[in-house]
């Protein structure tokens, strides 16, 4: 098996796996509890938080845990709108991912004033509106950092920073980013920011968002006071140990890490532009993370291909994971701008630091292979 979609989901580490096994096997406890096992179990959590943490160089404190990425990001955005009242902005961009597009929607359902920031064909934000959007009522401004389907990473600082100064609180949906990227210079700037576990190696159904000390958010669900009473419920345990586990695994390889993944991506764009005719790769001169790439094959449908590389064990995607039952082409893409001739037969790879070069070159010759049948079916 060839594993090339880790944009949607990375595999569980040993590390993490083994922090989390004791919470999963034989300390059962709730972390609220006032017993020894409760306590310990309570201990267990706040290690994870305080590692974490680690990840922004900041405060555990600043750590609230969430079931995910897409929980992080409403509790961020919902969750500073109804604090300052509906009749508030929210800037945003025309690529978020579908969690950030759906939330954008729903703000816009509860009174908000949206703006989307476009983009251009190589993927980069455009700002021209910015100054008029941030004339608007001060609320929130939320965008993506690192976008899920091309790698492009966004220049924020001088959008945040002006945000701010215009009265906006500024949420950073760095999901994509960490493990990737160092996460501390975005504390300068961002007073919230959004992270998910099973992105950088950790278990799926946990995140967390990072706050800013004094920035205050409405919660979005209630019952207990767990979280600092922004986020009830019983905590999960073996998640946020996993989670702390492979945050403390993802700083320790971050600067080795991304120089292989590097080297590998570069050596698979390379190689299937040089055997495919036509293969274009997306937002190419842009800055990008080192582990994605989103390859256009023009005149091939994506869905055929996935499915003809799935047989032969190489496992990729068409974008975003959360859209996989759609038939409607990438909005990332769409907002680019790119003729629907290649946005049609666009592929995204992922790559994560387990990756190999071996896989890298059992990829390319299942590429080429299913790209030279699907073509020649078609001529």
């Amino acid at each position: 098996m060839v594993y090339l979609d880790n944009n949607a989901t990375t595999r569980l580490s040993p590390t993490a796996y083994a922090a989390m096994q004791p919470y999963l096997d034989g300390l059962v406890a709730n972390p609220s509890s006032l017993h020894k096992a409760g306590q310990a179990a309570r201990r267990a959590v706040e290690h994870a938080r305080a590692q974490v943490a680690s990840l922004f160089d900041s405060k555990p404190a600043q750590i609230i845990f969430t079931s995910g990425g897409t929980e992080s990001i409403h509790l961020a955005v919902l969750g500073t709108l109804r604090r300052l009242g509906s009749a508030r902005s929210l800037i945003t961009t025309a690529v978020e991912h579908v969690a950030g597009m759906a939330v954008a929607d729903r703000a816009a359902a509860e009174g908000a004033i949206v703006h989307r920031l476009p983009v251009d064909s190589a993927g980069r934000l455009g700002v021209d509106d910015l100054d008029e959007y941030l004339k608007s009522p001060p609320g929130i401004v939320s965008l993506i950092w690192v976008n899920n389907e091309t790698g492009v990473i966004h220049d924020l600082e001088p959008i945040a920073t002006a945000a701010r100064a215009a009265g906006f609180v500024v949420h950073v949906d760095a999901v994509q980013a960490a493990g990737k990227l160092a996460l501390q210079p975005m504390t300068q700037w961002a007073d919230l920011i959004s992270l998910s576990a099973h992105k950088l190696h950790g278990p799926q159904g946990v995140g967390a968002l990072w706050t800013r000390s004094g920035v205050t958010i409405d919660a979005l669900q209630w019952g207990g006071h767990q979280e600092r009473d922004l986020r009830a419920g019983t905590e999960n345990v073996p998640g946020i140990v996993g989670f702390g586990a492979a945050a403390d695994e993802a700083e320790a390889h971050l600067r080795a890490a991304t120089s292989k993944v590097n080297l590998l991506r570069d050596r698979l764009e390379g190689a299937i532009c040089q055997a495919c005719p036509n293969a274009v790769v997306v937002a190419h001169d842009s800055p990008r993370v080192d582990n994605t790439t989103t390859i256009c094959f023009k005149g091939v449908p994506a869905e055929s291909l996935l499915i003809g590389l799935s047989e032969r064990g190489v496992f990729a995607s068409s974008g975003s994971a959360c859209s996989s039952g759609s038939v409607e082409p990438s909005h990332v893409l769409v907002a680019m701008g790119l003729p629907m001739a290649q946005i049609e037969g666009a592929i995204r790879f992922s790559l994560s630091r387990e990756t190999t070069e071996q896989e890298i070159d059992t990829a390319v010759g299942a590429v080429t292979q299913v790209v030279d049948q699907l073509r020649a079916l078609m001529s």
